[in-house]
């Protein structure tokens, strides 16, 4: 799907591309990010080539990602319009400062005021909560948050890495309150992290959220340079999440075969994958140079066959949560007894033995 074919988010007026620039990466602050040229030139291809969102957040390289892009914005007049800008807040800044994170209500309206700042702008278009704070009544940042669109600040909420029952809980109390709901939830989703299947996707889906998955590539172990038997790669970030266990070698293996049958880079089968997942309205991509970054592009062009995605389908079935299989194989027998129902048959229950007797 070509970026400049734009999906409307969640339950929401807002059209963003079905790839967002992700700029975790934008900035050298942590060692092993993409100096301020490169992060520039990722941020023209990204537009050129038709995308419009791109995402940041206020922790991201000590606030050198959103300077980086406030910079890059306010030196092309009339560009920022034009762009889905997103931030997201809950990261502390200042050591030592028990409200310089989080999303009590102080927290949140400093943290907006300091990314306009760092972004050169008046508005974001989403603010999006990065977490879950456990000290904080959910209606104190939903209201904080309300106000911050009533004053113009920001045009939308999203949430991310949330519970499912607290984003659910956070969305009913929007409604209930007649305060501005979210519309999008990022959360981690790839080949190796399909657990959120269970409950969030679900949720999602039920609660008008669109999904971003974030690390669609596991940390580059989706990328095509993790290869079994090759212990040559050793790089920087490779060392802070470790390597794969067998299991993900399984899929890693079955990406490799699916992405040489399909003629194009295992990164791109993967991205293209996670793409095509129910629920999924954009994926975050990010790269620490242009050639990985139009690597990863090149998934836009790429539909996998229907044969192709059940290998990986099936290679990375998770392990999910009770009740999830539970309510997905099991209820549709107990209700409808082998009737089809929406188009999707059951099996017999095997309580259901003839006619009722008492």
């Amino acid at each position: 799907m070509p970026l400049d074919s734009f999906i409307t988010l969640g339950r929401s007026g807002l059209r963003i591309s079905p790839y967002t620039l992700g700029a975790m990466t934008f900035g050298e602050d942590h060692g092993w990010g993409a100096p301020v040229d490169e992060s520039e030139a990722m941020i023209t291809e990204y537009l050129e080539r038709g995308g419009n969102s791109i995402d940041t957040a206020n922790i991201y390289t000590n606030g050198h990602s959103e300077k980086i892009i406030g910079d890059y914005l306010a030196a092309r007049p009339g560009l920022r319009d034009r762009v889905v800008l997103g931030s997201k807040f809950f990261g502390n800044l200042f050591a030592g400062d028990p409200n310089g994170g989080g999303a009590g209500r102080k927290a949140v309206v400093a943290q907006a005021e300091e990314s306009l700042r760092r972004l050169r702008t008046d508005y974001l278009d989403i603010y999006w909560l990065h977490n879950w704070d456990r000290g904080v009544p959910v209606e104190e940042t939903l209201r904080a948050l309300d106000d911050l669109v009533t004053a113009g600040k920001i045009r939308y909420v999203g949430l991310s890495d949330l519970p499912a029952w607290k984003a659910a809980e956070a969305q009913v109390v929007a409604h209930f309150r007649g305060w501005t709901p979210a519309i999008g939830m990022q959360l981690e989703y790839s080949l190796l992290e399909r657990t959120v299947e269970g409950e969030l996707i679900p949720m999602a889906a039920e609660h008008g959220l669109g999904v971003l998955p974030w690390s669609p590539l596991k940390s580059g172990w989706l990328s095509g340079k993790f290869v079994r038997g090759n212990s040559s790669v050793d790089t920087t970030r490779a060392g802070l999440v470790g390597s794969p266990a067998e299991r993900d070698w399984q899929v890693i293996d079955a990406l490799h075969e699916v992405a040489r049958d399909a003629e194009v880079t295992p990164a791109a089968a993967a991205l293209a994958w996670v793409g095509a997942r129910p629920g999924v309205s954009s994926v975050l991509i990010g790269a620490r140079r242009l050639d990985q970054l139009k690597m990863n592009l090149a998934a836009v062009d790429v539909r996998l066959s229907p044969q192709q995605t059940a290998r990986l389908d099936e290679v990375s079935t998770p392990a999910l949560n009770f009740p999830a299989d539970n309510n997905r194989y099991l209820a549709p027998s107990l209700a409808f007894a082998g009737a089809t129902v929406d188009g999707r048959p059951s099996e017999a229950s095997p309580f259901v033995g003839g006619q009722v007797r008492y």
